[in-house]
């Protein structure tokens, strides 16, 4: 990935959820960028406008940071609640970003994550459907399958966005950098 294709600190972004068909399915419209590499984007967003692919619209609860990594078939955002951080975690094609925004293929599978680390694979009726559906190829099949074990073997070993540091930096960072919100 070229410098052109990385979010600068500090901009707001859309991030745009799309189907393996290449329909849209959610748009989060702003998203504060606190890092972007050529691997790793970090943002930060609360009370943020979401829109469904039927054009429905919703505006998130609390402050939540989001993690995409350009090696990984998921995401990752931890949403901070009163009673600790949840994680909802997408399984999804890697990201890419241009001048519309960050983007990426939302599979269905997903993955809920307690604050006392218990967590949930959900969505797998969804997951065959639209596997059916949309004719997702054995390889995409196989890559999500390994990508289901790699997360959940980063939340047990509070890796990458499970990890306590990671939280505590960036929650800060967010609410210190970015008062705006």
């Amino acid at each position: 990935m070229g410098l052109e294709s990385i979010p600068k600190e500090g901009s707001r972004v859309k991030i745009q959820s799309y189907k393996h068909d290449g329909n849209i399915h959610r748009v989060w419209s702003e998203t504060t960028i606190l890092k972007g590499t050529d691997h790793v984007v970090i943002g930060g967003n609360n009370r943020t406008l979401v829109t469904e692919s039927d054009g429905r619209t919703w505006v998130t609860r609390e402050p939540a940071i989001v993690y995409f990594h350009v090696d990984y078939w998921f995401n990752v955002i931890c949403m901070f609640r009163e009673d600790g951080v949840y994680y909802y975690c997408n399984l999804s094609s890697p990201f890419v970003y241009d001048e519309e925004g960050l983007k990426y293929i939302d599979y269905d599978l997903d993955i809920k994550v307690y604050p006392d680390g218990k967590y949930h694979l959900l969505d797998e009726d969804e997951y065959r459907l639209h596997k059916q559906r949309m004719d997702y190829p054995e390889d995409i099949d196989k890559i999500l399958k390994r990508h289901v074990d790699i997360l959940q073997q980063w939340i047990e070993r509070k890796k990458g966005p499970f990890a306590p540091d990671f939280i505590k930096v960036w929650q800060q960072r967010f609410n210190n950098d970015f008062k705006s919100y």
